[in-house]
């Protein structure tokens, strides 16, 4: 092994919390174009290459190696960037990397999701065979079929089929050995980061009775099929990856409900709870998650700022009943009544005089109850 590095991608604010995203064998980082952007948002996203693999040296491996080896290489990367603890979520190979990490290094991973991926990968002959073969004839023939083990019926990704084919032989094959010789399902019930596991519905290299078994001896673990993706579920069906790793790593309605809660207070969002029932619930649940879990969590804005626009876009619309919530919200953003009124005549120019009417009545009866007017 030489002293490189694994080939990377990071995006995200250097401040965020880190999240690593591993690749299934014969494809590169390019896996998650779909998803990582959108998970940059709020986290520091490093993504990286398999040896012989995208722009990662073949010779970082060798016959031989093992899932430790690739994780330890991993490791390696984290320190690099001065990344001690992170999330981390892989793909097949990349997921049993994960598994392998949240077992033996679990100071270092603080959630985990596996993605169709397996504690075991049908023992050690087929991937023997594997990489016997490409070891005498290269990777033409594992290209052919590229489509049909990754993907449903009719997709496909170019990107990722062309990764296959300019890997490198030697590499791949090292990484099957590595597949060959990994088993952990004597040790999944160690695994005390919050894990998450999401299968490909149509999966048939890591089905979903895989998932489901890590899922089972995993305490806490929490399962995720979804319909109409097979092996390469981050290309396949991109929506419904980032909405399980977004759940699962930012805390979701949990999340958000706290975000309601500090903007809106415990009296409304108690109320709110309170109306909640079985026909609303799946609302409330997404208020929760989406608008508060997703977007009032942003920090591309301050809340100060998303109170403001709050403001104008309920004047615009004419719902002064939420206008006079979201002004008693403003204050507790920071909003004084000066620059709520400055808001509000601003809305007179771009909104109507009517509409600003009918905002200044809400909002100063709100001020008045509060005195704050």
């Amino acid at each position: 092994m030489t002293g490189k590095l694994l080939n990377h991608h990071a995006e995200g604010p250097a401040s965020a919390p880190p999240l690593l995203l591993g690749p299934s064998l014969g494809t590169s980082y390019a896996l998650w174009d779909k998803v990582a952007p959108e998970l940059s948002i709020t986290r520091r996203v490093v993504r990286w290459d398999l040896p012989g693999h995208g722009g990662s040296a073949a010779e970082l491996v060798g016959p031989g190696a093992t899932v430790a080896d690739l994780a330890d290489l991993v490791l390696a990367l984290a320190d690099s960037l001065g990344i001690e603890r992170f999330a981390y979520a892989g793909v097949s190979l990349g997921g049993a990397v994960g598994l392998h990490l949240a077992v033996h290094r679990p100071e270092r991973v603080s959630a985990l999701a596996v993605i169709c991926s397996s504690a075991h990968f049908n023992g050690a002959r087929p991937w023997a065979e594997r990489a016997a073969r490409v070891r005498a004839e290269g990777l033409d023939w594992l290209v052919e079929s590229a489509d049909a083990r990754w993907f449903t019926p009719g997709f496909t990704v170019p990107r990722l089929v062309r990764d296959q084919r300019e890997a490198d032989p030697e590499a791949y094959a090292a990484c099957c050995d590595a597949l060959a010789a990994f088993d952990l399902r004597d040790r999944l019930a160690d695994i005390a980061a919050p894990t998450l596991l999401v299968a490909g519905r149509e999966d048939p290299a890591t089905p979903p009775a895989h998932l489901r078994e890590i899922a089972d001896a995993v305490p806490g673990a929490a399962l995720v099929e979804i319909p109409g993706a097979s092996h390469i579920a981050p290309a396949e069906r991109p929506e419904a990856v980032l909405t399980a790793l977004r759940t699962h790593f930012d805390g979701g309605a949990k999340r958000g409900m706290a975000v309601r809660r500090e903007v809106l207070g415990d009296a409304h969002v108690d109320r709110a709870q309170a109306r909640q029932s079985a026909f609303t619930a799946r609302y409330q649940d997404f208020i929760s998650r989406y608008a508060w879990g997703e977007i009032w969590t942003d920090p591309t804005l301050s809340r100060r700022e998303r109170s403001m626009i709050t403001l104008t876009a309920l004047v615009a619309h004419g719902h002064y009943d939420e206008l006079a919530m979201h002004v008693r919200a403003a204050r507790r953003n920071g909003l004084t009544p000066e620059e709520i009124g400055a808001v509000l005549l601003q809305t007179a120019v771009y909104c109507g005089v009517p509409a600003a009417n009918s905002a200044f009545a809400a909002a100063q009866r709100v001020l008045a109850e509060d005195g704050g007017a």
